[in-house]
């Protein structure tokens, strides 16, 4: 399968689950800086015009991190990253929702409006006086999350790492270089993405 990839943290949640799913992905570059993805060229491939985009084994295109990483479990041979019974998969499909709602989207917007402006502002439409508001949500249920995550548990939906996990850490670590550190006092979300730095697919 071929994976049409650039810098963010985006692809970076696609390459990373695909790592932990064992599955191999061809990566076709494609220039987000120089606004390549709103070109004709690629908007052909993908309308919507957004990175990642996965050609999938019957050759159809995918997009939206999501049901990309869910095409991809199901690929896979081996652990699910997504749940094993209905109980699993419905507390991943929760954990999942609430992260990319309440932390990854405010704290990815807070960035396009304010760091990130620059780059965005002829792209989409931006509001700039609502950048400080959207961090401030980010790091609110993030310190949420982190007292939720006080009862041990190892990952964000439990014992097992799931698709939640993957994308919490792949936009804390964008965050962290784009001036939005996540606060290492709260040491439950801290020893928690020490862990998953660790891991071999977080490079990928």
């Amino acid at each position: 399968m071929k994976l049409y990839n650039s810098m963010g943290p985006n692809p970076h949640v696609v390459r990373m689950f695909a790592a932990e799913c064992g599955v191999g992905l061809e990566l076709e570059e494609v220039d987000l800086m120089g606004g390549a993805n709103r070109q004709s060229d690629y908007l052909s491939i993908n309308p919507a015009g957004q990175l990642p985009c996965l050609v999938m084994t019957n050759g159809d295109m995918l997009a939206e991190v999501t049901a990309i990483c869910e095409y991809l479990d199901e690929c896979a041979d081996g652990t699910s990253l997504l749940g094993e019974s209905a109980e699993e998969r419905a507390s991943v499909r929760m954990w999942t929702r609430r992260v990319d709602l309440n932390i990854c989207e405010p704290l990815t917007n807070g960035f396009r409006y304010s760091e990130g402006l620059g780059l965005f502002k002829d792209r989409m439409i931006t509001i700039p006086e609502a950048a400080d508001g959207l961090k401030q949500i980010a790091r609110e249920k993030t310190a949420w999350l982190n007292t939720l995550m006080a009862d041990g548990r190892d990952f964000i939906a439990g014992d097992k790492i799931s698709l939640a996990d993957v994308l919490l850490y792949c936009f804390l670590a964008f965050a962290g270089a784009v001036g939005q550190p996540y606060d290492q006092n709260l040491t439950h979300i801290h020893a928690w993405f020490e862990r998953m730095a660790a891991r071999p697919s977080a490079q990928a």
